[in-house]
């Protein structure tokens, strides 16, 4: 190690670039700040459960058993199990493979290769890590378990009046209540597994198989938005970063990678929208405005997905180029809204019964105190420190100036992470239910230095492999 004086590199590391890999990786003030705040953010959460603090713990008012049960492995809903599995071997290989050639794959690729290469790796990625705990625990029981929807489809036997009676069955301790993942979200997120099993495609298997195809795909939607509101050479940049990412833990397999693949390409959709023109951009906002307007019906959380998109429609070249994208948009979203009106089931009246049901559950025994910092870790672990690197360049005041597309993306998504925290609504499991906003995040791994990258891009990996190997997750 070198140390180098000034403020702009902290320090360099020496390495060969031929036969034995080495480079210069340098970090800039910037870089070491926002990995050192992390790091120490990460650190604290996973310490202080074991300090017996109080009210600054994951749990309150439980049993020790309890604690062991739901916050073992806080702030990651898991619980510490070194394990190895069959995943094990593919999922190095892929993370090596991503590390030594994704970034000079990702420049000689053709474009729309490079697309369906980073969605078809995100998806090997995230299936490899979940067979690190096994095909039955880490793929096709993950949403059999009691809680989840898989357990409410059958019950279902007449999808317009469980539309129609859903909000009544969303508060607890009453007859008939819906079980718990149910009662928590809008009736799409039921709506979509009953489908899938009215055409022949039931059981956790293909539950888990459609999650995963849809959660990866929005590595590639993350590529195409930046793309449009960037350019090609930023997008390429990016691609790596969104194929390995550490939030591929989470997105095999829940029903939140699901919601973060649709609110994903609903925001790329967007982006085409604001740069297209003529019919060709009228049509991309609708389909922007039909998979947000979904998508608020498949999460509630997802309403604040208004706020990448409107910073999608601040990078716009001109206003009229923002408003002919925001109509359609508005419109279909607002059809969506309209349909599940018809059909029995207000919006409002779902979130405001679900925040009733919310403290009815085990939430109100986990104290903010704890999880209002600890959920921020929770974000740290699931995109990475090399993505956390890259966010530290984001607040580039020039760059927010001229509207950079990558930089207002990053930023809402940070937005809207800071609102669903001080919402109260979100303690714990975070790694999980902010997926929709994580993954927008990723983006920031193209701001860093281009010789850097690789190294950056391999400490995310790293530490994907470690949290997976050493945390059972519960998702």
């Amino acid at each position: 190690m070198v140390l180098v004086p000034g403020y702009e590199r902290l320090f360099e590391v020496a390495a060969h670039r031929r036969s034995v890999g080495w480079a210069i990786v340098s970090i800039g003030r910037r870089e070491a700040v926002a990995v050192a705040a992390g790091a120490l953010l990460v650190v604290a959460a996973f310490v202080v459960p074991d300090l017996h603090l109080g009210i600054v713990t994951p749990l309150v008012k439980m049993t020790p058993q309890q604690i062991r049960d739901f916050a073992d492995a806080a702030p990651i809903f898991g619980w510490w199990r070194p394990h190895m599995g069959w995943g094990t071997v593919p999922a190095i290989l892929i993370g090596l493979a991503a590390v030594v050639s994704g970034q000079s794959l990702a420049q000689r690729l053709s474009w729309r290769r490079l697309t369906f290469a980073t969605w078809a790796t995100s998806f090997a990625w995230a299936f490899a890590l979940a067979m690190i705990d096994g095909w039955q625990p880490g793929f096709a029981g993950r949403l059999t378990a009691r809680h989840e929807y898989l357990r409410q489809v059958p019950g279902i036997t007449d999808i317009p009046e469980a539309v129609r009676t859903f909000a009544s069955r969303i508060l607890d301790f009453q007859p008939n209540s819906w079980i718990t993942h149910v009662s928590g979200h809008p009736p799409g997120a039921l709506l979509t597994f009953v489908w899938l099993d009215r055409i022949g495609l039931g059981g956790g298997a293909w539950a888990g198989l459609f999650c995963v195809l849809v959660g990866s795909s929005a590595a590639a939607a993350v590529i195409v938005a930046v793309r449009a509101l960037s350019d090609e050479r930023t997008a390429r940049l990016v691609a790596p970063f969104a194929a390995v990412a550490p939030t591929a833990i989470w997105i095999a397999v829940s029903a939140d990678g699901y919601y973060a693949g649709v609110a994903a390409w609903g925001i790329a959709l967007l982006a085409l929208a604001v740069r297209g023109a003529g019919r060709r951009a009228v049509l991309t906002g609708a389909g922007s405005g039909l998979l947000l307007g979904w998508g608020i019906f498949l999460n509630y959380g997802l309403a604040l997905m208004a706020l990448p998109a409107v910073a999608v429609l601040i990078c716009a070249p001109n206003r009229r180029a923002a408003v002919r994208a925001a109509i359609p948009a508005v419109a279909a979203a607002l059809a969506v809204v309209g349909v599940f009106a018809i059909a029995g089931f207000w919006w409002f009246d779902g979130y405001t019964l679900v925040q009733q049901r919310y403290w009815q559950g085990i939430a109100n025994n986990r104290p903010f105190q704890y999880w209002g910092w600890a959920n921020l870790a929770s974000v740290v672990c699931a995109v990475g420190l090399g993505t956390v690197a890259g966010i530290g360049r984001v607040f580039d005041i020039a760059a927010i100036k001229r509207r950079s597309g990558i930089h207002l993306l990053v930023l809402a998504a940070l937005v809207a992470i800071l609102f669903a925290d001080l919402s109260r609504l979100s303690k714990a499991e975070t790694e999980r239910i902010w997926l929709p906003f994580e993954v927008w995040l990723l983006a920031a791994g193209a701001l860093l230095p281009v010789r850097a990258q690789r190294w950056w891009l391999s400490l995310n990996v790293i530490g994907a492999l470690l949290l997976n190997h050493f945390i059972f997750t519960n998702w």
